[in-house]
């Protein structure tokens, strides 16, 4: 069965498509093709008028629907008018053209998995449990609010809330049982302008409360999915803005202290960094948002490998004295298939190029690369609803708030 919608706004190869009147179910992973040109039948012995022939674009993907519009990936970077009808079929209905096969990655069967819509602007978002089939998902939002979700299929259900004091100013968000009490401990980085520094304000739930147990006064970070997970800590403002090495935090004698081993994150900050075996399945390669804004793997001989010209703007910014320090969205590291995948956000700018001052956003995508003979290159791109300040990972993908141009947040999973 197949039936006909609308263009209704387009942003690069991304499409969005008015389902308000749709007569079916519209799934992700549904093809579509754009009605590009129509002739008109006619049988030439009888003049009888018989309909148009319709003349299609190359077939693209449905990759996210909402309840009335869903969004699609075009084939080509063909530019199309709103109101151009489309014609949307099963996902088994069309087969990919041989040029698509023979360039095809692993990467190209994801699936996203788009939760309501959150009447907040969400900074992060983590979910807490992800072998449970109901879901808890941690959020942080621009206001200061460190919220808990219960999630039921693409529903999310608000059941706790805690305000951080009034002028602590979010910047991340991490969780891992650290202390082993059987219920992970959420750590919420701030930066409090009236003493020019950064800390981590820790949480744990306890007697159904979102309790502070303590405060460190280092910048924290999650780095790696699942049971490698690892929190790192920086001693933040060593040397004016830059920060100082990194170490694992861990939980001893009652006190969250910073282990001995350390590494450098090379100027940057831990958010926008990753350890993982990039180069082989021996190698220990640090990953990082370079200052160019590009994705840099660090290579076993010390040379670098650098992703294709992606930036990785920051919509998280604090001024520290006279100067803008950039928190740069998390790079996710993951192996599917036998090849390992990077995942990295880009944020496009609402008035062009930012400037060194806040800015602001009006898109992103996320960027799947992968490491190849001494290459980083782009293996696919996905275009989000919205632009995104950061990214986690969950059991099966990766979890990314979308910040939408109203100011709400659509949670989107990305499956890898």
């Amino acid at each position: 069965l197949q039936a006909q919608v609308t263009v209704v706004k387009q942003q690069g190869t991304t499409l969005y498509l008015d389902i308000s009147d749709f007569n079916r179910r519209v799934s992700v992973g549904d093809t579509f093709k754009v009605i590009v040109s129509q002739e008109r039948l006619t049988n030439p012995a009888t003049g009888k008028d018989l309909g148009f022939i319709n003349h299609y674009s190359a077939a693209g993907k449905i990759v996210e629907v909402q309840p009335l519009y869903a969004v699609g990936q075009a084939a080509d970077d063909t530019v199309y008018t709103p109101g151009q009808e489309v014609v949307i079929g099963a996902a088994d209905a069309a087969a990919p053209s041989p040029a698509h096969a023979q360039t095809a990655a692993p990467a190209s069967a994801r699936k996203i998995k788009t939760y309501d819509v959150l009447e907040r602007e969400i900074i992060a978002a983590l979910q807490l449990n992800p072998d449970n089939s109901s879901q808890a998902i941690a959020a942080l939002d621009t206001k200061g609010n460190l919220i808990l979700y219960t999630a039921e299929g693409t529903s999310l259900q608000e059941t706790l809330q805690t305000a951080l004091p009034k002028n602590d100013k979010p910047l991340a968000l991490s969780a891992k049982d650290l202390m082993q009490s059987g219920t992970p401990q959420l750590f919420v980085t701030v930066y409090r302008e009236s003493q020019q520094k950064i800390v981590t304000l820790v949480f744990e739930l306890r007697e159904n409360k979102l309790q502070q147990i303590a405060v460190i006064p280092y910048f924290v970070k999650e780095l790696g999915c699942g049971d490698e997970k690892i929190i790192y800590a920086q001693k933040p403002f060593i040397s004016g803005v830059r920060p100082g090495e990194a170490h694992e935090l861990v939980y001893r004698d009652g006190r969250f202290k910073l282990a001995k081993e350390s590494f450098s994150t090379r100027g940057n900050w831990l958010a926008g960094s990753q350890y993982a075996a990039v180069q082989n399945k021996d190698s220990e390669n640090f990953i990082y948002t370079a200052p160019n804004g590009r994705v840099r793997v660090r290579l076993a001989n010390g040379k670098f490998a650098d992703s294709p010209a992606l930036f990785a703007t920051a919509p998280n910014r604090v001024k520290y004295k006279q100067q803008v320090v950039a928190f740069y969205p998390a790079l996710q590291v993951y192996t599917q298939q036998g090849s390992t995948f990077l995942a990295g956000i880009e944020n496009t700018a609402k008035f062009g190029l930012l400037s060194e001052q806040f800015g602001q956003y009006n898109g992103g995508k996320i960027h799947f690369l992968t490491y190849e003979n001494g290459v980083l290159g782009r293996e696919e791109t996905i275009e989000l609803s919205g632009f995104a300040y950061d990214s986690s990972c969950t059991q099966h993908g990766i979890l990314v708030p979308q910040v939408l141009p109203s100011g709400q947040t659509v949670l989107a999973e990305i499956y890898r």
